[in-house]
């Protein structure tokens, strides 16, 4: 008993320890500015807390598809079904390094914020699009220059009837900008993740369905690349992952 309470007390204290660093950490990152560069430390950081937190929440992340995925950066779009898809996208992809196009409320969120702001996270203002074009222009520019390959969700919004929503899909531009390939995924399962804790296990299911090389993206236009990309996402997501029986 006397070691186990040593265990114990040692766990919790380098618990605490983590959470002092980890606050430090983000902190000492500029809450209002936009990097252009991906640092590694802050990354780690991400990624570190990310794996601990979607372990202790009994998440089980199931992915098919990855030997697809393309040498060099990318441009990734998903359909949105909860709040968790970024989180389990981005664990899933850790060696990617992705940086997410997301709303300015979610780099308001206490240190969470602002480490994936050190991550080159980029804000997008959906009401102006004089200011979305910037940020158009900032991911291709990431894209091109080798920093991170860019992530989003062309419904812009999540569904919470389990339905596509209507594209964006000026978005594609990034990817004719940057000349870089498309890598579609199908994302189901996030939205239960909430419902089911902390009393059952979540099985979360991410798959790599397609990838349109950069010469196709490059050569077509942005309302055709989106009709394909939906298709693609609607045959992933018709075979319903979730509630098949597990072997």
């Amino acid at each position: 008993m006397k070691y186990f309470l040593i265990v114990l007390a040692s766990l919790f204290g380098l618990a605490v320890l983590y959470v002092l660093w980890y606050t430090v950490s983000a902190l000492l990152v500029d809450g209002k500015r936009e990097y252009e560069s991906n640092s590694r430390y802050y990354r780690f950081l991400l990624d570190s807390a990310t794996a601990f937190w979607l372990w202790a929440i009994g998440v089980r992340i199931h992915v098919t598809g990855k030997e697809k995925l393309p040498k060099g950066r990318f441009l990734l779009v998903s359909n949105h079904r909860s709040n968790f898809d970024p989180i389990v996208t981005w664990r899933v992809f850790a060696h990617e390094n992705l940086a997410f196009i997301s709303k300015e409320k979610n780099f308001h969120i206490p240190w969470f914020g602002r480490i994936i702001r050190r991550c080159a996270f980029m804000c997008i203002d959906r009401e102006n699009p004089r200011n979305a074009i910037k940020t158009v222009n900032k991911a291709a520019r990431l894209i091109e220059n080798d920093v991170v390959s860019v992530a989003l969700y062309p419904e812009g919004t999540r569904s919470k009837k389990l339905v596509l929503l209507p594209f964006h899909n000026g978005m594609f531009m990034i990817a004719q900008k940057s000349k870089a390939p498309v890598v579609v995924i199908a994302v189901q399962g996030t939205e239960l993740i909430q419902k089911k804790f902390p009393y059952r296990r979540s099985h979360v299911y991410i798959d790599v369905v397609d990838v349109i090389d950069a010469g196709t993206v490059a050569s077509t236009k942005t309302d055709l690349i989106g009709e394909r990309v939906r298709e693609d996402m609607e045959r992933a997501l018709s075979v319903d992952k979730v509630n098949t029986p597990k072997g």
